[in-house]
């Protein structure tokens, strides 16, 4: 999942930050709300997460929250706050969020629910789409799927183990299933910790997977689209 995630420097919200990475999710960082709300109209993200952990940047994240929901094109919003009460809470529902927790607050519980709020909005977007292209769709991905939970590769019974790397960079390229998917992109969301990336990285990576998808699912196949990506697809090539 594409999460950008917005909240100043503190332990907290490095902790966060963390936990969400080991989660197998790709993280674009914000430091304020004004400058998260900049990064909503440059990308498509699937959630925001949003944390204020001091009660006197209430009022900012309030006033920042519609900017997210507008430019946000349906990611799912999750905020959360430092020690609160009912109406803070409440308020900041009101504003336009999905979801708010306060401290202290499971990491469990706000993740599942965002899985939730993904898992809500995908079946939305499906269902709004035309029924030869849903159908189309759900053809081109087949049985292939992505569990979050074991890093894995899942297609019916079977299932292949994946770093989290590999993990991050099958997600990218089956959000376009049977479309090239630039390189750009691809380090952008499988190596998001990083500002300079060697090309050679995703070349590495791509050959890892190559060799586990030859063994373990060999009518999965990652082509290379010449000075531009990479595709996935399935079937004989």
């Amino acid at each position: 999942m594409r999460i950008l995630f917005v909240a100043a420097s503190h332990p907290e919200s490095a902790w966060l930050y963390k936990a969400l990475q080991e989660s197998a999710h790709s993280l674009q960082r914000a430091e304020d709300v004004r400058d998260g709300a900049f990064l909503t109209t440059q990308e498509l993200f699937d959630a925001i997460v949003v944390m204020a952990l001091d009660a006197s940047s209430y009022a900012a994240l309030l006033e920042t929250l519609p900017q997210f929901v507008t430019a946000g094109a349906g990611a799912a919003i999750i905020a959360v706050l430092g020690h609160s009460n009912a109406q803070d809470r409440s308020r900041v529902l009101r504003a336009g969020a999905d979801a708010c927790f306060g401290q202290p607050y499971s990491f469990i519980e706000l993740h599942e629910r965002l899985q939730a709020l993904r898992r809500t909005a995908a079946s939305r977007a499906a269902h709004d789409l035309p029924p030869a292209a849903a159908a189309a769709l759900g053809e081109a991905s087949g049985a292939l799927s992505l569990d979050p939970l074991t890093h894995e590769l899942v297609e019916g019974e079977r299932r292949l183990v994946v770093t989290r790397r590999e993990y991050l960079l099958l997600e990218c390229l089956m959000r376009q299933f049977n479309a090239p998917v630039p390189r750009e992109q691809l380090i952008r969301y499988a190596w998001p910790e990083k500002d300079d990336v060697d090309p050679s990285s995703v070349n590495l990576v791509v050959s890892r997977l190559r060799r586990k998808l030859a063994q373990y699912l060999p009518e999965v196949h990652i082509e290379t689209v010449s000075r531009y990506g990479y595709q996935i697809g399935t079937g004989s090539h």
